[in-house]
Order: C-alpha cells, then structure tokens, then sequence
C-alpha cells in the first residue's frame, strides 16, 4: 500500500498534520445550552455555586496540609502552612468578592431610585394615576434601575396592577431600600391617599440616607486607611527581624559552637537556642495571619457594620503576609 503524501506549504516544506479536536457530542452541548439558560433566567443560584466550590476548595487545601505536615507527601519548598494560607485566602476571597459585587449592585440600583420615584410624584401631580405615572416615568434613564422599570411599565400595560408590578419588581430587585420603599407606596394606595406626596417624601428619605451614608463611609476610610498602616508597619517589622537580626543570631551561634544565645548577662537573661529561630519564624507568621483576619474583619465592620465586608480586607492582608513571610524573607 502506498504512503500517503504528507502536507506541504507553498515552499514545499512539509508541515506536521493538525490533530482535529474532539467533536462534543449533542448530549454534552445540551447540558452546556441548558446551562447557560439557567443562568441568564436566574434559576440557578450563584452563590450557591460560589459556595459549594469554596468549600471543596479549603477541603482540598486542608487535606494537603494534613499530609504534608504529616510527612506522607512532599511538595518542592511548600510546607503545610502555605496551604492553610490558601484555605484561608479561598475562604475568603470567592466570598469577598462576591459580597462586592452584590452591593456594587445594590448601589448603583438605590442611587437612582430618588430619580425614579421623585419623577413618578411629579406625573401624579399631574393628574396621572400611579400606573400611568409609572409608565410615563419609564421612558427615562434611571442606569441600572432601568430594564426593571420598564419591564414593570411593561407588566402594566399588559393588565397587570401598579401595587402587583411594584411587588413583582421589589422581589426581582431584591435590595432593602426597594421593599421599603415599594412596600410604603403599596400600603398609602391601599389606604386611599395622596400618592404622589408620599412618593416625594419616599424620594427625599432615600436621598438623605444616601448622602448620609456617603458622609460616614467617607469618615470611617480615614480609620480603615489607620488599620492598613498598622498592618504593614507590623510585616515590615518583622520582616527586618527574619532578615537582620534572626540571621544574625543564628551566625553568632554556630561562630561560638555554642548550642544557644543570651540576650543579656544579667541575672534570668533570656537565650535563644538555634534551632528554635525556624520556630521563631513561624510564629511571626501565625501572628500576621491573625493579625490579617482579624484587621480585615475590623475595616469591613468599620466601614458599614458589616462583618462579611470585611472578607475583601482579609483576603488583601493575608496574602500580603503571605508574600512577605514566606516568599520574600522565606
């Protein structure tokens, strides 16, 4: 049987034959279509799955650890306190951002939502009713309040009722300030009254706790910028005593053949031996990290009495001690 001819390029050469990639079957591409369509409808639940993956993530890291503090397992230069490291920045970090971005979202939301309702107050004084208001009131741009202010006008239109659009709309928003709000406007076009005074009162709430809210977060950065401070003029001191003086120590000992250090000649002095300077090194260590969680959790708290915001703090801190200790001073 005769050779088959290889490929050759224009120059003649002959060039290698491209191995075809896999063909995915239709079953495979179902699942991934399906997917996808969950996500886009909002049927599955993110967080969820940030969740699940976070904790098979620090399960993973904390095995790891296990074996190699327990010597079955070697990995290079890692020692078992890199992984818990990781743990801790997996635990951390997904979550952290996560929570971010979930109130990146409710503010963009809220700071155009006195937009939205001082509009509405001023078609009602027109004469409008509260669906007519919301209608008219859609044709604005109100950022990312908008696809959900016209999907409720949109909702109105085809029959539905202003207080059963203003609900659907709060669930889907799903932001504190919206069901305060909404369910205020419910509760005064149930009781029969003045609609479009209580929207302008809603808008003028909503404005002063905004700017409020600006004031104090403006005011507690000062202090969160004290606690970072803090924080690394702890690193860079002991990242100066694992450079300068542990090794210095560590000289001195094996120069004089003794088997430790004094700190002092006077009575109860205190000496190092040296092989506890690798000891000492991984309590400084223990110490940032520590340090790290908890300064994290404390600016999180600082800024807006939220523990979990300060996860993004902590993952930033614990990755900086990280990175001091351990990569740069070793």
């Amino acid at each position: 049987m005769a050779a088959e001819n290889p490929q050759v390029d224009q120059i003649g050469k002959p060039v290698a034959p491209v191995k075809k990639l896999p063909e995915v079957d239709d079953d495979t591409l179902d699942l991934v279509k399906e997917f996808q369509d969950q996500l886009r409808e909002g049927t599955v639940n993110v967080k969820n799955l940030v969740y699940i993956f976070t904790v098979l993530g620090m399960a993973l890291c904390a095995v790891i650890a296990a074996m190699l503090a327990a010597g079955v397992i070697t990995i290079g230069p890692a020692l078992y306190i890199d992984f818990v490291v990781f743990a801790i920045l997996i635990a951390v970090g997904p979550v952290g951002v996560m929570i971010t971005m979930e109130q990146k979202r409710i503010a963009e939301i809220e700071k155009r939502l006195p937009d939205f309702l001082r509009d509405v107050a001023e078609a009602g004084r027109f004469g409008m009713t509260l669906s007519g208001a919301i209608v008219s009131s859609s044709k604005g741009e109100y950022g990312r309040l908008t696809p959900e202010i016209r999907r409720m006008a949109s909702q109105i239109s085809w029959g539905v009722s202003a207080t059963e659009a203003m609900v659907l709309f709060a669930k889907r928003v799903d932001t504190p300030l919206v069901h305060r709000v909404t369910g205020l406007v419910i509760k005064a076009a149930a009781a029969g009254g003045n609609i479009a005074d209580v929207l302008t009162m809603s808008s003028v709430d909503t404005k002063e706790s905004q700017t409020l809210f600006e004031e104090r977060k403006t005011t507690m950065s000062t202090y969160m910028m004290v606690i970072y401070i803090a924080f690394f003029v702890f690193l860079v001191t002991v990242l100066i005593l694992n450079t300068t003086f542990l090794p210095r120590m560590e000289e001195v000992t094996k120069s004089s053949g003794l088997s430790d250090v004094d700190m002092a000649n006077a009575p109860g002095a205190v000496s190092i031996s040296a092989e506890s300077i690798p000891k000492i090194r991984e309590l400084y260590l223990y110490a940032a990290l520590v340090h790290a969680v908890g300064d994290g959790i404390l600016a999180g708290v600082i800024t807006n009495g939220k523990v979990a915001n300060g996860l993004k703090h902590s993952f930033i801190m614990v990755l900086a001690a990280w990175v001091v200790l351990r990569v740069i001073s070793g």
